[in-house]
């Protein structure tokens, strides 16, 4: 590693392994049993315990704390795993824990997302790509947030819940039910608040797709039916809709029951 690249006052295990033009600020600790890819920046003050791999080209800010043991009363210390990808921003004070044997045995980050100041990732939990979660929000363990979703600032999720892709949640939003694909949602407890229609703009959505995605939200929330009846005729609308598919997708694959 060349030396202009770590500082001097920084820690480094022997048996951690980075890449040679990774960057790591002053008073940073890197335990064994981390390994991290080119064109990734560690901040200064930044502590990363292993088993722990993140990616290329992160940029990780001071004081964040990534690969420590998992919040849980039942871990003892079994060897789990924390796994960042890609292009990741992640912000000043950032907690991010392994995962349990409990369960996969691996909390999950994906590419390219946007994570900022403050916010907690339990064990567990797996988060897609192009998310961005807001200054302090929280996922408890076993959380799943799907691609392109938006937290809120102090948002909340409960365990075992899932925030489906392109879902945006309002500020201290609390949720407790899994949000579907598409949705926003806001209040304690969440409830859902018609579609993100400003993000799939974003993103390239067209305005047809759209006006089928708002159909799909009333027949979903807004024509009476029961969750069951409602997956049958979103089944007959994606005929005409490829796009919904990650919505019934999401509701075949939902545990906690949806936001209502």
């Amino acid at each position: 590693m060349p030396s202009n690249k770590i500082h001097p006052s920084a820690i480094i295990d022997p048996k951690a392994e980075l890449d040679t033009d990774v960057e790591v600020g002053p008073y940073s600790i890197i335990s064994k049993g981390v390994r991290i890819g080119s064109g990734t920046k560690i901040g200064p003050h930044v502590t990363i315990e292993g088993p722990t791999t993140i990616g290329k080209d992160n940029v990780i800010f001071q004081y964040a704390s990534l690969g420590a043991a998992p919040q849980d009363k039942k871990y003892m210390g079994e060897p789990t795993q924390l796994e960042i990808g890609d292009g990741n921003t992640i912000r000043e004070f950032c907690t991010f824990n392994r995962g349990t044997i409990q369960d996969k045995g691996i909390t999950k980050i994906g590419n390219d997302n946007w994570i900022m100041a403050y916010v907690h990732i339990a064990h567990d939990c797996a988060v897609g790509n192009h998310t961005i979660l807001a200054n302090n929000s929280s996922l408890a363990g076993h959380v799943d947030i799907h691609d392109y979703a938006i937290l809120g600032g102090f948002t909340l999720v409960h365990q075992y819940c899932k925030v489906g892709a392109h879902v945006i949640t309002a500020v201290n939003t609390v949720v407790f039910k899994d949000i579907p694909s598409f949705v926003t949602a806001a209040g304690y407890d969440a409830k859902p608040h018609g579609i993100n229609s400003e993000g799939l703009k974003r993103r390239g959505f067209t305005p047809e797709v759209i006006l089928q995605i708002k159909r799909a939200y009333k027949t979903l929330y807004r024509n009476g039916l029961t969750l069951e009846e409602a997956k049958s005729e979103l089944k007959q609308q994606v005929i005409n809709c490829a796009e919904l598919s990650v919505l019934i997708d999401f509701l075949n694959n939902s545990t906690r029951g949806i936001v209502r």
